[in-house]
């Protein structure tokens, strides 16, 4: 049986997903703070569970 990966979002993606601008997620990143990323080659990539996770967090912080 084959599995299915879930595609990963890009900056661009969690930028619109969280409307903010891209550089916020930059200083966010140099910060450690924000949705955990991995950096494949010279960009970053989120699993879309852990960006939705972490937004979800942020209410119970708030």
């Amino acid at each position: 049986m084959a599995e299915t990966v879930e595609p990963t979002w890009t900056v661009d993606d969690v930028a619109a997903y969280l409307r903010v601008p891209k550089a916020t997620l930059y200083q966010w990143r140099w910060k450690n703070y924000g949705p955990p990323a991995a950096r494949v080659g010279r960009g970053l990539r989120y699993v879309r569970a852990d960006v939705e996770a972490w937004f979800a967090a942020q209410f119970e912080v708030a």
